[in-house]
C-alpha cells in the first residue's frame, strides 16, 4: 500500500472509530430504552434505560431471548410474531390500536410503546427496538379521567340541586305578581320582571351546564347515523326561531356518519341556532353541506350573519365566553363549548372561518359511516 493510501486508510479507520464511539454514546444516553436482537431474538445490546425500566443488569439480558421481557401470557405467540417481522423487515411501531406491556424482572408489567427498526450488520440482519416507558403518561391519563368524572359528577349534582330552588324562586315571584300586581307600582312590577328573568336565565344556564357535563358521561353509542335525519330534527327544534326570523336553511346531500344520534342532533341545533341568532340586517340564510375527507366527513354550516373577529376564533369554544352583551344576543355562553365537546368525543375537529360583517362558516369533521 502506498504512503498516500495508508494515510487514507488510517483516516477512514479513525472516522469509523469516532462514529462507533458516537453511536455508543448516543445509544447509551438515549432517554428511550434501546435493545438490539439478532434474527433469532437473542439480545446482543442494551442501554442503561432498559436496565432501569426492566430492573435487569445488562449482563443478565445479553445472550438471553428477548422473550424474557415479554409478559408470560404472550410468550407463546411472540416467536411467530418475530419471524413474521424478520420475513418482511421494515420500520414500524408495534401494537397499533392496543396497549403493549413489558415484563420486569420482579414479574410486574409496565406499559410501553415500541418502535422496530431492522438493521443490516456484518453478522446479518438485526432488529433495533426503541422502548418508551408510558407509566407516567398512563398515570396522568388516569388522573385526568378521574378528575373529569369528578367534575361531571359535581356539575350533575350541583345542577340538580340548583334547579329546585330556582324553580321555587321563579314560581313565587310569578305568584306575587299575579296576586298583588294591581297593588304594585311600575317600579315594583319592573323589579319582579327582572327577578323572574334572572331566575329563568339561571335555569337555562344550569340546564346547559348539565348538558355540557353529560356529553362524555351520558353519551349514547356510536353507530351509523344518517346526518340528514339529525338535521331534520334540529330544524324542528328550531322551528319557532326560524319562523320568527323568516330564516332560510338549505342543505346539500348529507351522509351517514358514525355518531351518537342525539348528540349529532344537538350539534346541528346549536350551530344552526347560532347562525339564526347572530344575524345581520339581511334575512338569515344558512347553508349546511358535507364533503368526504379521507376517513371523515367534513361538514360546513355557513351563514350571512355578523361574523366573528379572528382573534376570538378559539375563545368562542370556551365555556361561558361571550362576545356580546346579553341584551344584544341572549344565551348562556355554553352552546359552542358543548359543540366542541361533542365533536371531540367523536374523534373529529371543529373550527370557524369568518370575517366580521361577512358571515361565518363553522367546520367540523366526523368519522365516516358505512359506504353508501
Amino acid at each position: 500500500m502506498s504512503p498516500a493510501g495508508a494515510l487514507q486508510h488510517g483516516a477512514v479507520m479513525q472516522q469509523q472509530s469516532r462514529d462507533e464511539k458516537l453511536f455508543r454514546v448516543a445509544f447509551e444516553s438515549s432517554p428511550c430504552g434501546m435493545v438490539m436482537v439478532d434474527r433469532d431474538g437473542t439480545v446482543i445490546l442494551v442501554n442503561r434505560e432498559i436496565e432501569r425500566l426492566f430492573g435487569y443488569a445488562r449482563e443478565d439480558l445479553l445472550g438471553r431471548s428477548i422473550d424474557t421481557l415479554v409478559p408470560q401470557n404472550l410468550r407463546a405467540e411472540h416467536p411467530e410474531n418475530r419471524a413474521a417481522f424478520i420475513a418482511y423487515p421494515q420500520i414500524r411501531a408495534m401494537g397499533a390500536g392496543r396497549e403493549l406491556l413489558g415484563r420486569r424482572r420482579d414479574g410486574s408489567e409496565v406499559p410501553v410503546e415500541i418502535g422496530l427498526n431492522p438493521v443490516e450488520t456484518d453478522d446479518g440482519l438485526c432488529v433495533l427496538a426503541s422502548v418508551v416507558d408510558l407509566s407516567a403518561r398512563k398515570r396522568a391519563e388516569e388522573e385526568l379521567r378521574r378528575s373529569n368524572e369528578e367534575l361531571e359528577q359535581f356539575a350533575s349534582v350541583a345542577s340538580h340541586e340548583l334547579r329546585e330552588p330556582l324553580r321555587t324562586v321563579a314560581s313565587y315571584v310569578d305568584l306575587l305578581e299575579r296576586r298583588y300586581g294591581d297593588k304594585l307600582d311600575s317600579a315594583a312590577t319592573e323589579f319582579i320582571a327582572i327577578a323572574v328573568d334572572g331566575a329563568k336565565r339561571m335555569q337555562r344556564m344550569v340546564d346547559d351546564l348539565l348538558s355540557y357535563s353529560r356529553v362524555g358521561s351520558r353519551g349514547g353509542e356510536m353507530v351509523p347515523t344518517d346526518s340528514g335525519v339529525a338535521f331534520d330534527v334540529a330544524i324542528k327544534n328550531l322551528g319557532a326561531a326560524i319562523a320568527e326570523t323568516e330564516a332560510r336553511v338549505e342543505h346539500s346531500a348529507l351522509p351517514v356518519v358514525r355518531a351518537d344520534a342525539s348528540q349529532l342532533q344537538r350539534l346541528f341545533t346549536n350551530l344552526i341556532g347560532n347562525a339564526v341568532k347572530f344575524r345581520g340586517t339581511e334575512r338569515p340564510l344558512v347553508r349546511v353541506a358535507a364533503a368526504r375527507d379521507g376517513a371523515f366527513w367534513r361538514f360546513t354550516v355557513t351563514d350571512n350573519g355578523i361574523g366573528i373577529n379572528p382573534k376570538d376564533f378559539e375563545r368562542i369554544f370556551v365555556i361561558f365566553q361571550r362576545l356580546h352583551l346579553r341584551e344584544e344576543y341572549p344565551g348562556t355562553g355554553i352552546g359552542l363549548a358543548i359543540c366542541w365537546k361533542i365533536v371531540e368525543r367523536h374523534g373529529g375537529r371543529i373550527w370557524v372561518e369568518s370575517t366580521p360583517g361577512s358571515g361565518s362558516t363553522f367546520v367540523f369533521t366526523l368519522p365516516a359511516g358505512p359506504e353508501q
